[in-house]
């Protein structure tokens, strides 16, 4: 409708500039040259308003379409941004999550690893030779009723029996250490595994993010070009058109 009764003002003036060319034509040709001074003066002042019109509403409607497309591209660069906000808060979540998890069944993994370790009897004690040819000593010098010597031999062996013993349940308690120690880092390694993989994924949506941001950037200037040359070649014309129709030198 808009476009219609643009048309129809458009048509309606041109009537007009032609009925008054037409009659400064007659006046010229009847001798009324004030008339057709008059006429011409007229006729100047209404091409020159005309044309100023059909400028300006031109220029208004260009602007008018390119905020149109301005305010279409920052629409479309907001959902994007919340979409995009909205998805990689979900990654951050459910990574967070995984981690979360991953530490709770280590947790409970190391406690029972730690229990059942902890758990495994001590191996039957191998004493040294020389604590083993203390016993013999003892056990004989009692067969030879040496009480006194038998009693000497065994405070030695008892001693050295007990710092053995000590040794054994030292190094027993180092390996227990050890083998928790690689367990809890068979673990550690698990764990970063993970932080490596999110890491990852993380990296790819952010290159994704941006991979499509240069697209929908990308669209936008081809968008804002093609109207640019569309509006070009509309000015271009519309200027012909007055040259042509409002000059009044045809």
């Amino acid at each position: 409708m808009g476009d219609q009764g643009q048309e129809t003002e458009d048509s309606a003036v041109q009537d007009f500039l032609q009925i008054l060319e037409e009659h400064r034509k007659n006046c010229e040709r009847q001798g009324k040259y004030v008339e057709a001074e008059i006429a011409k003066n007229r006729l100047e002042e209404l091409r020159q308003h005309e044309e100023n019109r059909r400028r300006e509403a031109m220029r208004s409607r260009q602007i008018a379409e390119r905020l149109g497309v301005e305010e279409a591209h920052m629409l479309e660069f907001q959902q994007f941004n919340a979409l995009w906000d909205k998805r990689m808060a979900e990654f951050e979540q459910k990574s967070a999550d995984l981690e979360e998890a991953m530490k709770e069944r280590h947790g409970t993994e190391l406690m029972e690893y730690i229990r059942n370790a902890q758990s495994e009897p001590l191996k039957q004690p191998k004493f040294s030779k020389e604590l083993l040819n203390l016993r013999s000593i003892q056990q004989t010098l009692a067969k030879q009723k040496e009480y006194a010597e038998a009693h000497k031999i065994k405070l030695k062996a008892d001693n050295l029996e007990a710092f053995e013993l000590e040794k054994m349940r030292n190094q027993h308690q180092m390996r227990l250490s050890n083998v928790v120690e690689k367990f809890k880092s068979k673990q550690t390694a698990e764990l970063g595994a993970l932080r490596k993989r999110v890491q990852t994924g993380r990296e790819e949506q952010k290159k994704q993010r941006q991979l499509d941001l240069e697209r929908l950037l990308q669209r936008y200037q081809n968008v804002k070009s093609e109207l640019e040359s569309q509006q070009n070649i509309e000015r271009i014309r519309a200027e012909k058109y007055m040259n042509y129709h409002l000059s009044g030198s045809k």
